[in-house]
Parts: C-alpha cells; structure tokens; sequence
C-alpha cells in the first residue's frame, strides 16, 4: 500500500515554534506546536490577548476558501492560510498536536511547507498507545463546477493526481500523481511554493490580500510570462505540485487519512472543501477502519470501527 499504514496514532515529542508572516495580512505571527493526547486531533489555540478562541482542524469549521483556506468567521475570529501546515501535519502522519498562534494567519514562511517538516523534524514524533483510525472510501463520490471537477475513488492506498490548467505559458496543463507517504511528501511535494501572477498584485492589495507576499515566499510569474524568481522553479511541475501541496492540506481536515484516490481538474480550496463535504456527508460512500493485530510478514488487515469523536463523520 502506498501510504505507510501504522497502526497508531502520533503526536510530536516536544514543543516547537516558528516565526513569520503573515502572507494575506502581512503581520507577524508566532506559532507553537506542543503535543497532544490520543483523540484530540488537530487543534489551534488563537490568542489575541485575551482568553483565545479554540478551532477544530475540520471541515466543518471551514469559513471561506478565497485564496486560501480558513478556519473560523471571515468577519469575525478566525485563522487562515492553515493548508501548508495541514499538508505536513498529513504527509507526516501526525494526529495530534495543539497549535498555539498569536495572530489570524499560519505564516507562509518561504511558500512551502518545508519549514513545517524542519519543525516537527526537530520536535521528533511519538507514537501513542492508540489506535488509529482512517478514512477508506468505497464508491466514488464527485463534484463538478463548469470545467472543473474533483472525486474521490476507491484506491489501495493513499494517492493524488492533481492537474491543473493555466492559460500562462509559464504553467500550462501540467499534472502530479503519486501515492503518498511521508518520504514522498519530504521529496516530491513539502518544498513546492506558493504561486501568483504580476498582474494580479494591485487587485489583490486593494482587497486586503496577498500584503506579505514578496519573492522570498512565492513564486511569481511576470507579465512576460516568465517567472521571475532568481533561481526559477524548484520542480519542472511545481505548480501542480504546490495545487497537491494545497489539495492534502484541505483534505487533511477530514478529522482522519483517507485509503483512496483525489483526483481534481482544475481545483482549488474551495473545490476541495466541496469534495470533502460531499464524501463526509455520504454514509455509504465510506467506513472508518482500523488495523487488527498483525502477524509477521503479513500486510495488516483493516476492520471497520466506529468513528473517533473529534471528528463530524456526517456534515
């Protein structure tokens, strides 16, 4: 199976924190990763000064998906740009972690989630006494919006196939599939950036976005069509790459891994959300499953189990 099958569940060993900005808000924030009991999930802890306000990493708290995905009251308290942080929490296999921010985005850092990696790297992950549960889809489930589409297939193991399609020459139609397990995401995805285009930036600064992006933290493609990094891409498909970068972090807040196949077609944060909710909300479309006792040498048998209670297993 292409995703490592452990049989338990993983927090971080010890405290961790990164500093940054915000790539949306442009401020600074602060993040500490602290470890987590079995069955809490992914928690953020926002501190504004006062008492704070707890989210649950999770579909259902999901409150928008323009230019990245939030957490929360768009108006109100909330936390954005989670899906890099989310795709290392998920291509790591880490369960659960409590996330201590003192402002209202995740950091973008350098555009990628390799940062992320280097944390919990020097963090160390534990394994608990627990066993873990997934998400194993068992009929296709699919949403579509004019040209664009996304579905979730039955699959022995965990895989993306991401294509994306631009009119920019510098991007194009380009595609990434692969399965998924944590030395995949270290090599092929976590070093993928963030990306953006020239002619876009006054749109997007008048709308209160994109007001800490800079060429140390995205890649940006100029009005000739060229990107314009010193450096250039780090991938030949780095684009699609960075959209799978994306696609596991909102997917990761099912509350649990899923065994199956997400492909998307031109995709996105809010096309994402969409296809989550469509499969959580189909009680036939999935089981949750946890592995019985192994015998050496023999792959592990999954059994159905009922479902862990941080997670809205019906939207």
């Amino acid at each position: 199976m292409g995703f490592v099958l452990h049989d338990y569940q993983t927090t971080v060993k010890a405290r961790v924190t990164l500093t940054g900005t915000g790539v949306h808000s442009g401020k600074p924030v602060t993040v500490h990763f602290l470890p987590a009991d079995a069955d809490t999930g992914i928690v953020f802890h926002l501190s504004n000064g006062g008492e704070g306000r707890e989210f649950r990493a999770l579909v259902s708290e999901v409150g928008a998906t323009d230019l990245c995905t939030m957490l929360g009251d768009p108006a109100g308290e909330h936390i954005g740009t989670v899906e890099h942080l989310m795709a290392t929490v998920f291509g790591l296999g880490i369960d659960n972690l409590i996330i201590e921010i003192d402002g209202s985005e995740v950091p973008i850092l350098d555009g990628s989630a390799m940062a992320f990696v280097e944390a919990f790297d020097q963090a160390g992950i534990e394994t608990l006494a627990v066993k873990r549960r997934y998400i194993r889809v068992v009929k296709p489930v699919r949403i579509e919006a004019g040209a664009s589409w996304a579905e979730f297939r039955p699959y022995d193991g965990t895989r993306f196939e991401v294509e994306i399609d631009f009119e920019s020459p510098a991007i194009g139609r380009q595609l990434f599939a692969s399965d998924i397990n944590p030395d995949i995401f270290r090599r092929d995805i976590a070093r993928a950036r963030t990306f953006g285009f020239m002619k876009d930036v006054e749109r997007l600064w008048a709308a209160g976005y994109a007001l800490g992006s800079s060429l140390e933290n995205s890649l940006v493609i100029g009005d000739d069509n060229r990107v314009i990094n010193v450096g250039g891409l780090r991938y030949p498909n780095e684009f699609a790459r960075h959209k799978t970068l994306d696609a596991m972090g909102d997917l990761a807040l099912a509350g649990a891994r899923f065994i199956g196949c997400f492909r998307s077609y031109r995709g996105g944060h809010r096309m994402n959300a969409a296809a989550l909710r469509r499969l959580l909300s189909d009680r036939t479309a999935f089981e949750i499953v946890e592995t019985r006792r192994r015998e050496r040498g023999r792959v592990a048998e999954m059994i159905a189990v009922s479902g862990p209670v941080y997670a809205p297993w019906v939207i």
